[in-house]
């Protein structure tokens, strides 16, 4: 019997969209993860362990700077004490286009913008980026 092979996700091919509206393409997304802590309890000897409150990573989110200010505005929003939670699903897109893996954060936030750093002897593209929080994340795909 012949062993059928899955090939692992390459991961330069990517999407972002914020509240279902694609943004500029992104240079860079720091991977989500989820953490549980776990909680120790004596119900018998030996001590049992068992979940505890779920973490989500910050999920910081890197672009080439346009004349788009999506990032700032969303940041703005947070300086005047107006906290406007979205949805951001990060897609993992194949060589041939079509979408292989998917990451929702529910109800992000932006926690911190970084505006570009400026460097007079250097050609590289100034980059901006945008720290989320989150209140959830789910693989959708």
């Amino acid at each position: 019997m012949m062993a059928y092979i899955i090939s692992p996700f390459k991961k330069y091919n990517y999407r972002v969209t914020i509240d279902e509206t694609e943004e500029a393409g992104f240079s860079e997304v720091s991977s989500p993860d989820i953490a549980a802590d776990p909680m120790e309890y004596r119900q018998m000897n030996p001590a049992r362990k068992t979940p505890g409150i779920l973490k989500y990573s910050n999920v910081t989110l890197k672009r080439g700077t346009t004349d788009s200010l999506a990032f700032i505005n969303w940041m703005t929003e947070v300086q005047n004490n107006t906290i406007n939670r979205k949805t951001v699903v990060i897609t993992l897109v194949d060589d041939e286009g079509k979408d292989s893996a998917s990451w929702q954060l529910k109800k992000a936030w932006p926690t911190k913008y970084t505006a570009p750093d400026f460097n007079s002897t250097s050609k590289e593209v100034a980059i901006e980026s945008l720290e989320l929080v989150c209140e959830g994340i789910t693989r959708t795909m």
